[in-house]
């Protein structure tokens, strides 16, 4: 008897990217049934089905749905004239240092209306849909207050009904201490794990939540109340770590379980044995490091050999990535930090689903995972990596749905 579903993909190549390798199929068969993959396998093994539609891929190759598990998509302003501070030699840590960085995009996004705040933020957004994204991450942390954090992340929820696409909303409210609370930090630090984050809680508005773990954002203690604030109401953790020092944010993170470590251009031994301990995703930010001009590589290797998923993100911001394409982020990772082809596409599919905690329903073309698909104009996996400002997308299906 056949099987009925919705419809069926056929004659199509996958990349079934399951623990992270290509998994080619060189004549595959998808199948979808109520939002969910039925079938993503061999023609020649494949049941029959009943489908509603039935779409000749003609060839082309089939990946997961693209994620990008790391961005500040929604912000007000611009921070143009800081890249011509750069230019002129200035360092990230002195223009913040001077007012500037991050302080100034709150500034700018306290003042922004709703309407707009959204508006640019969809701009952004569409561009990453255009590339085959599904799913997204998008952060707070431009607000720094009870009312404009849980507006930031309320926005961030209504961007899914803007648009066929999954956000992941994280609190970022301790982005950097802010003016008011500059005489007392640990102020700061007390609002968002006696307020801000039951709040966000009780709200619903939150599925992760997030620090920047350096000198000149929050101290390990002050990180380490907050980690476990969020532990204490269920929330996963996820940092912002070695991105200028060795500040061991990461490997405090990994003991708090945290689903990703991300930037970690500093990242010493002790912080890889942490995060292989605890399963904690590294999450590599291509676009930042391209964009100040870093020259301390994260540690590529060292996590290849203690095992530890690397996943890949556009870190979307108007300060040190304002970057909305995920396909330049693949380019730039396997140039930069000299990884494989099949490392950048997992980085974007299977681990950037687990730097997120949803590696059982998402980033693999498996049964029983939501049918998010990518179908590319393409002959080999490794062209999505090698070309810069070609987009060869064909379809994009999220939820089964093109």
């Amino acid at each position: 008897m056949a099987s009925s579903c919705e419809t069926v993909w056929r004659d199509a190549r996958l990349l079934t990217m399951r623990d992270g390798r290509f998994g080619l199929i060189e004549d595959g068969v998808i199948a979808c049934r109520a939002r969910k993959i039925l079938y993503a396998g061999p023609a020649n093994r494949a049941p029959k089905f009943e489908a509603e539609k039935i779409v000749s891929c003609d060839g082309r190759l089939i990946t997961p749905g693209l994620i990008d598990p790391h961005t500040h998509l929604i912000f007000g302003g611009s921070r143009a004239h800081e890249f011509e501070l750069r230019r002129a030699g200035k360092s990230y840590r002195e223009i913040a240092e001077a007012g500037g960085g991050i302080w100034s995009t709150v500034c700018a996004t306290r003042e922004a209306s709703d309407a707009a705040l959204l508006k640019s933020a969809l701009v952004r957004l569409d561009s990453l849909i255009a590339e085959g994204v599904t799913t997204i991450e998008v952060k707070s942390g431009y607000g720094l207050s009870l009312e404009q954090e849980l507006r930031l992340l309320r926005l961030g929820r209504q961007l899914e009904q803007e648009r066929n696409v999954k956000i992941s909303t994280t609190l970022l409210a301790a982005h950097v201490v802010p003016y008011e609370y500059k005489a007392d930090p640990d102020r700061y630090v007390s609002l968002i794990c006696d307020e801000i984050i039951p709040a966000a809680v009780t709200a619903g508005l939150v599925d992760a939540v997030d620090v920047f773990c350096e000198s000149i954002a929050f101290s390990l203690a002050q990180s380490e109340m907050i980690f476990r604030r969020a532990r204490e109401v269920g929330l996963p953790v996820k940092v912002h770590a070695e991105q200028l020092t060795t500040g061991h944010g990461a490997a405090l993170a990994a003991r708090f379980g945290a689903l990703s470590a991300d930037h970690l251009e500093y990242l010493d031994e002790s912080g890889i044995q942490a995060m292989a301990a605890n399963h904690t995703v590294a999450t590599l930010l291509p676009g930042a490091f391209y964009f100040l001009r870093e020259t301390q590589v994260p540690p590529v290797e060292a996590l290849r050999k203690a095992g530890i998923p690397i996943a890949l993100a556009t870190d979307c911001n108007p300060g040190t990535s304002p970057l909305s394409s995920l396909l330049t982020v693949l380019n730039l990772a396997a140039v930069l930090f000299r990884m494989s082809a099949e490392e950048c596409i997992a980085g974007v599919t299977c681990h950037a689903a687990r730097a997120l905690g949803l590696q059982d329903s998402h980033g693999s073309l498996e049964e029983g995972k939501v049918c998010d698909l990518a179908i590319w104009n393409v002959s080999n996996p490794a062209e999505l990596v090698y070309n810069l400002g070609l987009n060869p997308l064909h379809t994009r299906v999220r939820a089964g749905h093109e």
